[in-house]
């Protein structure tokens, strides 16, 4: 099931020569929500220690700062800088929990350093850098995992099924992201609040005024910085379909969406619907995203057969369709499936042929998994490969990553042109559209720059 039961306490020599009692240090980027989840994971792992805190929000530094020390006794490194924080040649780890447009320079960074690094999704904000990413990982050698819990938990048992012929030929893969993001109004340009370092918040963005609707939480909605909720809450999903599809990369991708009901500062839509198509191995599938800012439980409640619930009543899901069946993994702790089968019965009368009554039947279900409980695992995955130097222990190496963010990119590139995005998968490269191959890209804001060459 998992990629690794060991616990993190194995011998950790693979990581400086030294013997069963040393601790992994790690360093944390990036601390609010998610942060403070990561620093909450790794204080529950035996021999890990929160050695370093990096955030350029100082009120947030502090604060954390505080947290970590009133728990173990130690008082962690303390920075606003990431590139500060990577010339502590004692830290083994780095963990990346930074807006989405710092995710890949800041792994690359930490690999150059020498350092094994955990990133949040999505893992890259754009093409190039998915392609950057994992050529980094490969030359450094480092493990390097992506930050997508579920592959630690409930949906790896469900794709296993799958892959085992539970609902014969998966065909179709439903991703649905229902969440509720409420509007954010309109925000006037002001001066940065004490302590916060905009500059270095900005990284690799555009230098532009600080308003408040651009800077926690809500930069998710810009185009400079995040990639909508499709590339925030929709990663989960993306990952699972992609995952339990059995596929890598779409030959074509359509968009169509908009940014319904709000008059605000939102850039990116909060209502989208994807289609990826796939040809692998001469054998045709799709994938189909749905997403949404405003969640209706209604439309969500008889889908799945008689007085039964439809598979995401948590309003995140996903759905596999096969040729014998279907799956639906219900959020991200459980997971149902029912198997169809034909009776085969002749029909009346001359040349009428066979009956095809299909007949469904509840198949292998499983539940319930805590949401916190996958990430933990997920965190531990990492500490295990970690300790053992092994990336193929990791649950979500990189490069799985940097491909489902591709595909997440290439449906924001197909949304944002208003057609229909042709895809190479072999060369990894748009094909006949020199307008969204520019887009596969940005300018980087110096020094902030991925390099082209790793």
């Amino acid at each position: 099931m998992m990629g690794s039961a060991g616990a993190a306490s194995a011998s950790f020599s693979s990581i400086r020569g030294a013997g069963p009692n040393d601790r992994i240090r790690i360093g944390v980027v990036g601390l609010r929500s998610r942060g403070s989840r990561h620093i909450s994971y790794y204080s529950e792992i035996p021999n890990v220690e929160v050695a370093a805190l990096c955030d350029v929000d100082e009120s947030d530094l502090d604060r954390r700062m505080a947290e970590v020390e009133k728990k173990s006794g130690r008082k962690p490194g303390r920075f606003t800088d990431i590139r500060k924080m990577l010339e502590d040649r004692n830290l083994d780890a780095v963990s990346i929990a930074t807006p989405h447009h710092h995710h890949a320079l800041q792994t690359i960074w930490s690999l150059q350093a020498g350092k094994h690094v955990f990133c949040e999704k999505p893992c890259t904000h754009n093409i190039f850098e998915s392609k950057q990413i994992v050529a980094a990982t490969r030359k450094y050698g480092k493990i390097v995992q992506h930050g997508v819990q579920m592959r630690s938990g409930g949906p790896r048992e469900a794709v296993e099924k799958m892959r085992q012929g539970l609902i014969g030929d998966v065909y179709l893969a439903r991703g649905l992201c229902f969440k509720r993001r409420d509007m954010i109004g309109r925000a006037r340009p002001e001066p940065p609040p004490p302590g916060v370092h905009y500059d270095l918040w900005l990284g690799p963005a555009p230098k532009t005024e600080f308003t408040r609707n651009r800077f926690h939480y809500n930069w998710h909605w810009f185009w400079d910085y995040g990639n909508g909720d499709f590339g925030n809450q929709g990663t989960h999903e993306l990952d699972i379909a992609r995952w339990g599809l059995g596929v890598t990369y779409p030959t074509k991708v359509m968009a169509v969406g908009a940014h319904f009901m709000f008059d605000d500062d939102q850039e990116t839509p909060n209502t989208l619907n994807v289609a990826f198509e796939f040809n692998e191995g001469g054998k045709k599938k799709m994938l189909v995203m749905d997403v949404r800012h405003w969640d209706s439980h209604a439309e969500t409640a008889r889908e799945g057969g008689p007085d039964k619930e439809w598979p995401w009543p948590n309003t995140v899901g996903n759905t596999f369709f096969g040729s014998n069946g279907y799956l639906g993994v219900d959020g991200y702790d459980k997971y149902t499936s029912y198997i169809g089968s034909f009776s085969g019965e002749p029909l009346p009368g001359p040349g009428a042929g066979v009956r095809r009554d299909r007949k469904i039947v509840p198949g292998p279900a499983r539940g319930n998994f805590e949401g916190d409980v996958l990430a933990q695992r997920h965190h531990q995955n990492f500490i295990d490969a970690v300790a053992a130097n092994k990336r193929e222990l990791l649950n979500n190496e990189i490069e799985e990553g940097a491909i489902t963010c591709t595909l997440l990119h290439l449906g924001n590139i197909s949304y944002r042109l208003g057609r229909s995005i042709h895809f190479d998968p072999v060369k990894l490269e748009i094909v006949g559209d020199p307008e969204a191959t520019a887009m596969m890209t940005r300018n980087y804001r110096a020094p902030f720059v991925v390099p082209a060459k790793v």
